[in-house]
C-alpha cells in the first residue's frame, strides 16, 4: 500500500469496498465476481457484517487487510475518505433498510456508490437520496442486472427502431416457489430478512422480485407508468409481507400492462419472462433461456434471435463476452453492470469530472420509481385494488 500522497487515481483499478455480503449472504459474493470479471475493480476494504466479529471472519475468508475491515459502514467511509489509498467506490449488498443510511455516508464522503435495489426501504428516503446524488455528481448505479443482458438490449434496441411499432402491451412475470413454506421460521436469513417490514420496506415479492420485472419492463418498452392496480396476498400464515402480487399497468400514451410476481409458485426457480407487443411485432424474452430473443413480425413467422449471432445487434454486441452458442447470463449481466459503473467512474476520474455520456445503467432515478411502484402497490392492494397513480 502507498501512503502519505494521494495515490494517483486516473490509472489501474477502480479501489472499492463493500458494505454487507458477509458469511452467509449469496449477493455479495455475486457482486465480487462481477466485479473483477474485467480486471476493472479491486476490493480493498469492507464492512462486511452489523456484527463486528462476522465481518472480520467474513474478511480474512477472502483475503481483506485486518486493518481495512470495519465494524460498521459510518466508521468505513470516515476512514477510507481520509486515506490516501481510500476506496472510490462503495457497493452495498445489505438488507433494504441500510441502503439509505450506508449510500448516504458515503456519497457525503465522496465516494461513488453501488447499490443492490430496490433502492431503498421508503419512497421519502429514496427522494432524499436522488436528491443527494443530485447535489454530490457523484456516480450512484443500481443492480438491477437484467438489464445488461445481451438480449435485453436488443429488445430494447429494435423498440427503440420502432420494428415493433407503437407499443399497446407489456407482460412481465417474475415466478419463484422458495418461499412456498414458511422458511423464515427455520432461521434461514435470507427468508427472514426479506419477510421483515422493519429489513426489507412495505413491499414483500413486489420489493424483492416485482421491482426486478417493473423495471425490466420499463426499461425494454421505454414507456412511463400512469397508474397501476394491484392485488396483493400473503399465503404463507403469519407472514407480514406479500409473496403473491398480481398488478395491473396503465402506461401513459395508452398501452396496457400486467406483472405477476410470487415466490410461492412451485415449479419456479427464477422464471423471469418480459413480453412486449405493439402493431407491427411482438417479442419475447426467458432468463432462463438468456441468449435466445423471440420476434415475431405481424403476419409473418416467428424470428429465433441468439445473441452474437445474425440479426443481433450492436446494443447486443456492446455487452456480449463470449463468440455466438456460448452460454451466457446472470453473472455476466452483474459484471456488465459493474462494467458500465467502471466507464462511469473513470469519466468521473478526470479533472473536469465529466459524466460518461455513453454508459447504460440503472440509475438513482429508476431506483427511486421502483420504490414509488412498490408502495402504489401496497395502497391500491389495501383499497380493494383501486387505481393508483404514481
Amino acid at each position: 500500500m502507498v501512503s502519505g500522497t494521494k495515490i494517483e487515481s486516473g490509472v489501474g483499478p477502480i479501489r472499492y469496498g463493500m458494505v454487507g455480503g458477509g458469511q452467509g449472504a449469496f449477493i455479495g459474493a455475486v457482486h465480487r465476481i462481477a466485479a473483477r470479471m474485467d480486471g476493472e475493480f479491486q476490493l480493498v476494504a469492507g464492512a462486511l457484517s452489523s456484527d463486528p466479529q462476522r465481518a472480520k471472519a467474513s474478511a480474512a475468508e477472502i483475503g481483506l487487510d485486518p486493518e481495512r475491515s470495519y465494524g460498521s459502514y459510518a466508521e468505513m467511509a470516515k476512514a477510507e475518505a481520509k486515506r490516501p489509498d481510500g476506496i472510490e467506490a462503495v457497493a452495498i449488498v445489505t438488507p433494504n433498510n441500510v441502503h439509505f443510511p450506508a449510500a448516504k455516508a458515503f456519497l457525503e464522503a465522496g465516494i461513488h456508490v453501488i447499490c443492490d435495489k430496490p433502492l431503498t426501504a421508503t419512497l421519502a428516503e429514496a427522494k432524499k437520496l436522488a436528491a443527494l446524488v443530485e447535489k454530490t455528481g457523484k456516480v450512484f448505479v443500481l443492480t438491477h442486472n437484467y438489464t445488461a443482458y445481451p438480449m435485453v438490449r436488443q429488445a430494447r434496441e429494435m423498440v427503440q427502431k420502432g420494428q415493433l411499432g407503437d407499443i399497446r402491451i407489456v407482460q412481465a412475470e417474475y415466478p419463484q416457489d422458495w418461499l412456498t413454506e414458511d422458511l423464515a421460521a427455520t432461521g434461514q436469513k435470507q427468508a427472514s430478512w426479506r419477510s421483515d417490514p422493519k429489513q426489507s420496506g412495505a413491499g414483500g415479492a413486489t420489493g424483492d422480485i416485482g421491482t426486478h420485472a417493473y423495471n425490466l419492463a420499463r426499461f425494454v418498452s421505454g414507456l412511463e407508468l400512469d397508474s397501476l392496480s394491484a392485488d396483493l396476498d400473503a399465503f404463507v400464515p403469519g407472514r407480514k409481507l406479500d409473496d403473491n402480487a398480481n398488478v395491473m399497468l396503465r402506461f401513459k400514451g395508452g398501452a396496457k400492462g400486467m406483472i405477476w410476481a410470487s415466490q410461492v409458485a412451485p415449479g419456479h426457480e427464477n422464471g423471469l419472462k418480459l413480453r412486449v407487443y405493439g402493431t407491427k411485432g411482438g417479442i419475447e424474452w426467458v432468463q432462463a433461456d438468456p441468449n435466445y430473443l423471440w420476434f415475431t413480425p405481424f403476419g409473418q413467422p416467428k424470428q429465433l434471435l441468439t445473441r452474437a449471432g445474425a440479426g443481433a445487434g450492436p446494443a447486443a454486441a456492446r455487452v456480449s463476452r463470449v463468440p455466438s452458442g456460448h452460454p451466457e447470463g446472470y453473472l455476466e449481466g452483474f459484471a456488465n453492470i459493474y462494467a458500465e459503473a467502471a466507464r462511469a467512474i473513470r469519466a468521473a476520474r478526470k479533472k473536469n469530472g465529466k459524466p460518461a455520456k455513453d454508459v447504460i445503467f440503472p440509475t438513482v432515478q429508476d431506483g427511486v420509481e421502483g420504490v414509488a411502484f412498490v408502495e402504489a402497490c401496497v395502497r391500491s392492494s389495501k383499497k380493494n385494488a383501486a387505481w393508483m397513480k404514481l
